[in-house]
């Protein structure tokens, strides 16, 4: 399975003529690689904000794509016009060729709100994804939390997508602590310097990250890939 970054808190799994991208933020990511041309079959996304939601109105109409959401996002986005399953917080669906499962985030889920009254869709999330006994977790915009013990217990995560651009999630700091309760093998930095206030050095939390836990951490440069 490949991994590709592409910018912000937005990812791209590949596997055997499968394609899923998570919060595909991509028109106005200053991050996003140049000429990107994606044509996903499934598209997870974390929360309503618009550096998550994204292109996924359009990616999910051009490719025939059905878009995966908690409850009430996923039914904004079937009002939409494109095809969406509904989950919800703890609730796994084996979707054939993969499989997803919701854990909760701290943070909030609404679509609007920059420029007139915002519309809340339910809880944010974040998604444990597993392809070919691979798994996967991305844990969208949140804070730390202490179920992310219970998480890292419960399944083996081979690599985990943490944010660590402080203000609006998670910093360096608590993002260390994540990865001690979540035991990944191997864990990879997002959603930081998108924009001047969430600016963060990745080296200086991939050395501390290395020096007090057994996870490695890579870090990503939007475009990049790694194998699973």
């Amino acid at each position: 399975m490949r991994l590709t970054f592409l910018g912000h808190a937005a990812f791209m799994l590949e596997s055997a003529g499968l394609t899923i991208v998570i919060d595909p933020f991509i028109t106005g990511n200053p991050q996003a690689p140049a000429n990107l041309q994606i044509k996903p079959d499934h598209i997870l996304v974390t929360h309503g904000h618009e550096d998550h939601i994204g292109d996924t109105l359009t990616l999910a109409r051009q490719s025939d794509a059905t878009v995966i959401a908690v409850f009430e996002l996923a039914n904004y986005f079937a009002r939409q016009g494109v095809k969406a399953h509904a989950m919800h917080i703890g609730g796994t669906h084996d979707f054939g060729s993969f499989k997803v499962k919701l854990t909760q985030a701290l943070h909030g889920n609404s679509v609007g709100g920059d420029k007139g009254p915002a519309e809340y869709l339910g809880n944010p999330c974040g998604f444990l994804i597993t392809v070919n006994g691979k798994t996967v977790y991305h844990a969208g915009d949140t804070g730390l939390f202490g179920d992310m013990k219970l998480i890292g217990s419960m399944h083996d995560i081979d690599v985990a997508l943490l944010p660590i651009g402080d203000n609006f999630t998670m910093g360096p700091t608590d993002a260390l602590e994540a990865v001690k309760m979540l035991n990944p093998q191997v864990v990879v930095p997002m959603h930081y310097n998108t924009f001047p206030l969430i600016t963060q050095d990745p080296l200086a939390f991939k050395q501390a990250v290395e020096k007090e836990t057994v996870a490695k951490v890579n870090v990503l440069q939007p475009g990049e890939s790694m194998e699973i």
